[in-house]
């Protein structure tokens, strides 16, 4: 009995092995197969590359083009020349400003607590 409930349990076991098998298996790719659809997917990439490095020239020349455009007008240089003296003037004013609390500081009278 116990050798009967044994085979029954192993026939059943390879039952569902065999099922869970062919419920998987997917179609398999030859060889050939695999290395035409490695050539078509290297080709795609190939395309798509080409695309982005088209695209990022393009967008270089389009920036190359603005910036010169601005140069020539003398745009560019006026608002160089505006950021720094908008820096100075900053540099200038913080320096004033410390230079007000530092002469405010030694015109405070101290007291030093005379220590028993």
């Amino acid at each position: 009995m116990l050798n009967r409930m044994t085979a029954m349990a192993f026939m059943s076991l390879m039952l569902a092995i065999s099922f869970t098998a062919t419920a998987s298996d997917k179609p398999r790719l030859t060889l050939s197969q695999k290395a035409d659809q490695g050539r078509i997917d290297s080709k795609k990439t190939e395309q798509e590359q080409l695309e982005k490095a088209r695209k990022a020239a393009s967008d270089t020349t389009n920036r190359e083009q603005e910036v010169l455009a601005r140069q020539e007008s003398g745009e560019w240089e006026k608002e160089q020349i505006k950021k720094s003296q908008a820096q100075f003037s900053e540099r200038e004013s913080r320096a004033d400003k410390y230079l007000r609390e530092a002469k405010e500081a030694a015109a405070k009278e101290r007291k030093i607590e005379e220590q028993d």
